[in-house]
């Protein structure tokens, strides 16, 4: 006799795939008006869920260019009075990360606007061993005008995305951003999300809900080291409010950073000589506080020096658009309770990162 096959759901419908109702159900691309995609700064140009441009004018790093597939950031928006609310999804490859779970790699994120803001609603539970999928977000609620906005996956491609509502619904283009500049984050896995449970929880996303202006994630996970080619990407982006450089756990070695950061800083300034930079170190790894490994505190207190230094040169030279941010602070003192490996935070890690990184933003920027 075949052995009969124990899931939870059997047990507990609660954990059940929410799949979508089929009935009186309208698919709508994001591609198309009303609906407006943000955080992809090349979206408008090449319609694909992609942070970098296809055919970038120098060869990026090959592990930067199959990272920039992964669409993490990237936002939805829109408004609808539909009563019920799905997606549907087709992804590049199935969820397979050991530590992260697959609603973080592959989910889409659901936010209502409330009186006190984005609200969270539901996050996509479907089977992970298959690339495509559709789930409800919210079924049969009344007929009334949302502002809503989903949140694209952190870890997987997304090859196209449909949104299901009602057929008689209306939908309407979502309310504008405070301005139409952008908060540019480079970095590294810690940036692009790794390993929030979902899609909402990235510290760039927790920021984009309370600061209402469009932010570009730019985070590439082990990959994100700095290379000039990278830089003048990034640098020919338009209108940037900011740029974050957090990218230095990605380094191999402290005179590796020492050699880019400069550099890429020059780059940046080249092209946008007053907008603000915002240098951030690295948040502090668990492990540091023993004594087998040691070498990880003072390898962080050396670059968090050198970047302080510079930051500080640069200021005295004439750049008053320049800052250091602390990242050993952003975790809090528990910061060994803050990830789910001793590197990468858990959604309390990156709530305390927003929580701090937040109204250093607003004093810069609003």
């Amino acid at each position: 006799m075949k052995k009969r096959e124990n899931r939870i759901e059997t047990y507990d419908r609660n954990m059940r795939p929410d799949e979508a109702n089929q009935d009186n159900m309208k698919w709508h691309s994001p591609k198309r008006s009303p609906f407006h995609v943000s955080g992809l700064a090349w979206f408008a140009e090449e319609g694909k869920y992609r942070r970098l441009p296809t055919a970038p004018k120098a060869v990026l790093p090959a592990a930067v260019d199959y990272l920039a597939n992964h669409p993490a950031g990237a936002q939805v928006r829109f408004q609808t009075d539909s009563p019920s609310l799905s997606v549907r999804v087709k992804l590049a490859d199935k969820a397979n990360m050991f530590h992260m779970p697959a609603t973080g790699q592959c989910g889409v994120d659901c936010y209502i606007e409330t009186s006190h803001g984005l609200q969270y609603c539901n996050t996509t539970k479907y089977d992970i061993e298959r690339t495509e999928y559709d789930s409800a977000l919210f079924q049969d609620w009344h007929s009334e005008m949302r502002n809503i906005v989903l949140y694209l996956p952190l870890y997987k491609g997304v090859e196209e995305i449909e949104i299901g509502l009602e057929e008689s619904a209306s939908i309407l283009p979502p309310p504008d951003y405070l301005t139409d500049k952008k908060i540019i984050i480079y970095g590294t896995s810690i940036t692009q999300g790794g390993c929030a449970s979902r899609p909402g929880m990235a510290y760039s996303n927790i920021l984009s809900r309370r600061i209402p202006m469009e932010f570009l994630n730019l985070g590439f996970s082990g990959s994100g080291k700095g290379e000039p080619e990278v830089a003048e990407v990034i640098a020919s982006i338009p209108n940037p409010a900011c740029l974050v450089l957090d990218y230095e756990a990605n380094c191999v070695s402290t005179e590796l950073f020492q050699q880019t950061l400069p550099e890429f800083i020059q780059i940046y300034r080249s092209v946008h000589p007053q907008t603000k930079v915002l240098v951030v170190s690295k948040i502090r790894y668990a492990r540091e506080i023993f004594p087998d490994h040691r070498e990880l505190y003072q390898t962080r207190i050396e670059c968090k020096q050198f970047q302080q230094s510079l930051v500080h040169e640069l200021r005295s030279k004439g750049d008053q658009n320049i800052f250091f941010i602390d990242g050993s602070d952003l975790l809090g003192s528990d910061f060994h309770e803050c990830t789910v490996d001793g590197t990468h935070p858990t959604d309390l890690g990156f709530l305390r990162m927003a929580d701090r990184l937040e109204p250093i933003f607003k004093s810069l920027l609003l």
